[in-house]
């Protein structure tokens, strides 16, 4: 495990976060330097020394042991706690009493309503739900018997990413449906628990949309197309976990006493997809596991608000860690399709599924397992009415087609909005 020093000893800024990794043979502790060659090209390692005689193994492909796993040198070249070099300027420090001062941003309580998509490799098997591939290694029957139905043995997950074409997918329609529904912001995963990027990520080597299948920065492309409309924000989902990265079953095998994982993934990541894409919301989530601690959540927050260019404007959900839930953030979420009933004090979203049993796209879906427009007026009359944002699911699928169903459903709730969104809009 490397760390980088600079010569003064200071860890590097935040516009430095990288996790890269060149496979090396074993070098002996007293050795200064070391020259790493390949990797992923963005490393520049000369200065990098060793600080642990601790070797790691890393598979070259995702989570997966098709071939035998190789001695690689893993450099990490920041130390996570740079997320809270803060100066005496900022007005946020890294813990939850002063972050949960920060005034909402107006914006979001006038927006009322949001469209979520959840997109991933998950939309290739699209039987199930979205946790797929969690519920197929867990022995779920009908999934196993469903792979064992449909596919050779030795299949893996991954074979599943070179399927996720996304042939069809364009982001101009999809921006248009979504301007049609009356939504005024737009939250697409940029990364579920499966852990597939769908942007270049310089920490997701070959696990992400530009290396494998559509080969292509879909986060890019939807929030270009979603911004050109006008009138809608758009934010950014992302998991916290990865189900089967080797660096997170490690810490969870210790019961999280080690932090290997969020410095080489979870940190990186957030800071790439705030910096790339500027989000309005960063949307958390696969965080139950773990305390808000272990994933070093205020810190980043911390510098989200402080240093971030979307300080201004961004707001985020409650999923920061176990303890966290329904109770820190900017608004809560408590738990899938929260719907308290009753007029709430703090600023809540009930995001909320329009397939009644999943949230990635189904292929084996029954017209009755949708739910109808006056089902998704009642909820959004009961939300809205009792302080809440109504963020409404849609699941495209592989090629990257939004269905008829889901395009009838926005088309509907369009045509109410256009007569009744002025009780609706900044109530």
């Amino acid at each position: 495990l490397m760390r980088r020093k600079t010569s003064r000893q200071n860890v590097v800024g935040i516009h430095e976060i990288q996790l890269c990794f060149s496979v090396l043979e074993p070098r002996a502790l007293r050795q200064e330097r070391l020259d790493c060659r390949g990797g992923n090209k963005n490393c520049a390692c000369k200065d990098t020394v060793p600080t642990t005689k601790n070797v790691y193994h890393v598979d070259p492909l995702p989570y997966c042991k098709m071939v035998p796993f190789t001695t690689a040198c893993l450099l990490i070249l920041v130390n996570p706690l740079a997320l809270a070099r803060l100066t005496s300027a900022s007005p946020y420090s890294p813990d939850w009493s002063s972050l949960d001062t920060r005034p909402l941003p107006s914006w979001f309580d006038d927006a009322k309503i949001g469209v979520f998509i959840h997109w991933g490799v998950f939309s290739v098997p699209s039987f199930g739900s979205e946790w797929f591939w969690h519920n197929w290694q867990v022995g779920d029957p009908p999934l196993v018997d469903f792979m064992r139905r449909n596919y050779k043995p030795g299949f893996k997950y991954q074979d599943f990413a070179s399927q996720f074409t996304a042939e069809f997918f364009d982001p101009e329609r999809w921006a248009d449906i979504f301007a049609k529904s009356g939504a005024r912001y737009v939250v697409l995963t940029s990364k579920h628990h499966e852990g597939f990027t769908l942007w270049p990520s310089n920490v997701s080597w070959n696990w992400n949309a530009q290396d494998v299948g559509p080969h292509r920065d879909l986060v890019g492309a939807v929030a270009d197309a979603v911004r050109r409309r006008g009138g809608m924000r758009f934010g950014l989902y992302h998991s916290l976990m990865d189900w089967f990265h080797p660096l997170y079953l490690a810490d969870k095998s210790s019961n999280f006493s080690t932090a290997l994982f969020p410095p080489a993934k979870t940190l990186p990541e957030l800071v790439e997809i705030v910096e790339r894409y500027r989000p309005d919301i960063v949307w958390s989530d696969g965080d139950w596991e773990a305390s808000d601690t272990y994933w070093n959540s205020t810190s980043f927050l911390a510098w989200l608000y402080n240093e971030s260019p979307v300080r201004s404007t961004v707001v985020v959900n409650d999923r920061w860690g176990k303890e966290a839930l329904c109770k820190h953030g900017d608004f809560l979420t408590c738990k899938d399709r929260f719907n308290p009933g009753v007029l709430q004090r703090r600023k809540w979203e009930n995001c909320w599924t329009i397939d009644k049993y999943s949230w990635g796209y189904r292929r084996d879906a029954y017209l009755s397992e949708y739910h109808t427009i006056g089902e998704l007026l009642d909820i959004l009359a009961s939300t809205v009415s009792c302080n809440g944002n109504l963020l409404i699911n849609v699941g495209p699928t592989k090629e990257g087609v939004i269905t008829p169903i889901y395009e009838e459903r926005f088309t509907q709730l369009g045509q109410w909005l256009s007569v009744n969104g002025e009780a609706v809009y900044g109530s």
